[in-house]
């Protein structure tokens, strides 16, 4: 049935992105599963997709999205959802793309590892009616909504759209280049870093300098380049105290980031020598070094130099060592990879397809692969059982609530080797 505006459709699943899905493939966001919906076809699109007008029959799942600006901002796709279904629909992510893969293997409950909230926000700023307007991209939009603050945040971070707003304004409030303005929470205070402008003028970096003191500001960065370290930024990482490079990368919470290294240690077992491929600023190495001595490969040369500073900074650690060296055109060779009882590998979102390749061809006992893209994992993971690896336990970490990314850890082990 139809009428000249709009048709009322069925909901079949949920999508890989959390929209509703049609028995046809018309995916409609914000409906559920089981649900009757009105809803307007857009034209042009492909897959086909109609926007939400009206829940007709709505799916005993649903319920109350928490946040004001949801369905509008593009940031989370699936607060209206019960958390029962919810949590099945992720892990269903990770069991799907597996199946996409060809492998078969246990898949453990996701586990909530959101805690206290997102660690890290990165903020759009544009100059707007009034001064400069910060938030987030509407959903497949450039436009973008303003926020108060954002509730999925650690409660440090409400504040980071003023923050951004204010910081902005020396560099011209978003009225020339788009600003982007990342702020995390450490237990230094916030540290922020500005992308987008390009060199600032003495002036512009004088302001901001004082700006840093009026906003209480931990560290300030334009571009990485630090303009002001009033208190060390620093994050916990087992028992060392990390400062991560200005603007570096950072788990998305704090509770996912332990949990995650809590499943890498576990997973390497007794392993005496550790290889950490793609180890960032270092979070898996120094949990690791507790009990096992970690070699750390990174293209990054100040994340390199930060785990080095946490490591020396630590006592009663194993040795680390570190290489800078880009995986990805220079991955490890299989003989390189042999001098090793485990090897770690935590990818950017593209993985780790050079790498792994390597990996396959080793005789490493215990391969350990963290990814934070489903597809992605199990490309990598297929290249390891096919190269004889078994993959035996898959364990998805839900650091991204209300959003279709999901953390994966997976042990892989060859058969008849020990730990």
């Amino acid at each position: 049935m139809s009428d000249a505006m709009s048709d009322v459709l069925e909901i079949a699943r949920l999508g890989l992105r959390g929209d509703g899905v049609t028995p046809d493939g018309v995916v409609v966001p914000g409906a559920l599963p089981g649900e009757t919906v009105r809803a307007e076809p857009e034209e042009g699109t492909r897959p086909p997709r109609a926007r939400l007008d009206a829940v007709l029959d709505a799916s005993p799942d649903r319920i109350a999205p928490f946040c004001p600006y949801f369905g509008t901002c593009g940031g989370c796709a699936i607060q209206h959802l019960a958390p029962a279904p919810y949590a099945e629909w992720k892990r269903d992510l990770v069991v799907g793309a597996l199946a996409r893969a060809g492998i078969e293997a246990p898949v453990a409950p996701l586990l909530d590892a959101h805690g206290s909230g997102r660690r890290r926000i990165t903020l759009h700023v544009r100059a707007g009616e009034g001064g400069p307007q910060a938030g987030f991209m509407a959903a497949r939009s450039h436009a973008l909504v303003p926020i108060d603050h954002c509730p999925i945040t650690e409660p440090a971070l409400h504040r980071a759209p003023e923050i951004a707003r204010r910081v902005s304004r020396p560099l011209g409030g978003g009225g020339g280049k788009p600003l982007d303005v990342q702020v995390t929470a450490t237990a230094g205070g916030l540290d922020v870093d500005i992308r987008g402008h390009g060199p600032a003028s003495d002036r512009a970096r004088q302001a901001l300098v004082g700006l840093a003191g009026e906003l209480d500001l931990a560290r300030l960065s334009l571009h990485g380049d630090v303009l002001i370290v009033r208190r060390p930024p620093e994050i916990p990482a087992g028992r060392s105290r990390l400062v991560p490079p200005a603007g570096g990368f950072l788990q998305a919470t704090a509770e996912g980031e332990a949990a995650l290294a809590r499943l890498v240690v576990e997973g390497v077992g007794k392993a005496k020598r550790v290889a950490d491929l793609f180890s960032g600023a270092g979070a898996f190495s120094l949990a690791l070094a507790e009990g096992h001595t970690v070699h750390a490969v990174e293209g990054e040369a100040a994340a390199l130099a930060a785990l080095d500073r946490a490591f020396r900074e630590t006592a009663g650690l194993r040795t680390i060592t570190t290489e800078r060296r880009d995986l990805f055109r220079r991955p490890l060779l299989a003989p390189e990879l042999d001098r090793y009882d485990a090897v770690v590998f935590d990818p950017p979102r593209a993985g780790a397809e050079a790498q792994s390749a390597r990996i396959a061809e080793s005789k490493v006992p215990v391969v350990v692969g963290v990814s934070c893209d489903a597809g992605s994992f199990a490309r990598d993971a297929a290249l390891l059982v096919r190269g004889g690896y078994r993959l035996e336990a898959v364990t998805p970490v839900d650091q991204f609530r209300h959003s279709p990314h999901v953390e994966i850890v997976g042990v892989f082990r060859r058969p008849g080797k020990k730990r």
